[in-house]
């Protein structure tokens, strides 16, 4: 019987950040006998028929590694056919010294661009890693294997176009690495009215910023996973400035609703032609951009991100990795 072991934050279809972990967790589990799920937080009715959940949320950072760790170990036998640390890479480091003495596969899934000293620890403590792209992984490393990202495409259709004037998207956490400024000043140069959504937790002066730069843009708070289709909606293009490394699964998302997408990272070079990508610092790249962008749905987008990109894509490439070590 095959068995794989998958830790993740939380399995939550209305977190509005983690709830695409969700369809990656069913996609797992129906490639696999049994699917066990380490997690900080579960909702159970997100949990797949024939997977079992350890959660192991606590108070303190210490308590949790505990209880991970606890809940680790009874579930490495029998044997299962791997481990799979899903974008913590703290989750890596604490599974090696109880996984990899027994020769079981541990991989690391994660796509980010900061690669500070916990992954470079997961990086060494791993049998491999996964992320969407090599240059999507923050470190240089033989281990990475790019196995595309995991979107539900079932989730997103395509829409007609909206009548004008033209509507900008941008979704995300109001952080100075999604390049927001050059956002607005790039929409405001070319005329185009600018609609953001995400979190301003940690970054509440930084908004503050952003709503002196563009007194007339919407800058709203997060929405959940659910509405995500409606915005693409009624939108005319969803505009990425995120820094170089990351690519933002958004951009998929809004692909996978043949939305055309703008965006700056090279790591979107697979999914989007010339002419859908501009300068990340340069707001007259930009601009230039939405000037002559062509608002009409792009149903070849959609083909794309599901041959690529999709859940099933994923899964398929994450355990080909697994069995690989």
């Amino acid at each position: 019987m095959e068995r794989l072991i998958f830790a993740t934050q939380k399995l939550d279809p209305g977190d509005p950040v983690l709830a695409a972990t969700v369809p990656m967790v069913h996609a797992l589990a129906a490639r696999v006998d049994e699917l066990v799920v380490l997690c900080d937080s579960a909702v159970p009715e997100a949990v797949p028929a024939n997977a079992r959940v350890h959660v192991f949320g606590a108070p303190t950072q210490l308590l949790r590694g505990a209880r991970f760790e606890a809940a680790l170990a009874r579930e490495l036998r029998p044997r299962p056919l791997g481990v799979v640390a899903h974008m913590v890479p703290l989750y890596a480091v604490l599974a090696a010294p109880l996984v990899r003495p027994l020769r079981i596969p541990l991989v690391l899934w994660y796509t980010h661009w900061k690669g500070h000293a916990v992954v470079r620890a997961a990086e060494r403590l791993s049998t491999a890693v996964a992320s969407v792209d090599r240059r999507s992984f923050p470190l240089p490393s033989r281990k990475v294997h790019a196995i595309g990202h995991g979107i539900d495409v079932s989730e997103f259709a395509c829409t007609e176009t909206p009548a004008p004037p033209v509507r900008a998207l941008v979704l995300g956490r109001y952080s100075p690495a999604k390049g927001l400024e050059t956002i607005l000043r790039g929409a405001a140069l070319a005329g185009v009215h600018v609609e953001a959504h995400g979190s301003d937790e940690t970054f509440e002066a930084y908004k503050r910023t952003l709503e002196r730069l563009a007194p007339d843009a919407e800058l709203g708070g997060p929405v959940p996973r659910s509405e995500l289709p409606a915005l693409f909606a009624r939108s005319h293009v969803l505009v990425n400035n995120m820094r170089a490394g990351a690519p933002d699964k958004v951009v998929y998302e809004a692909a996978a609703s043949c939305l055309p997408v703008l965006a700056s990272n090279p790591v979107f070079d697979d999914l989007l032609p010339r002419e859908l990508r501009f300068e990340r610092d340069d707001p007259e790249s930009l601009a230039a951009s939405l000037r002559a962008l062509d608002p009409r749905r792009r149903p070849e987008l959609r083909g794309l991100v599901a041959a690529r990109h999709s859940v099933d894509h994923w899964a398929d490439g994450l355990l080909a990795t697994v069995r690989a070590r």
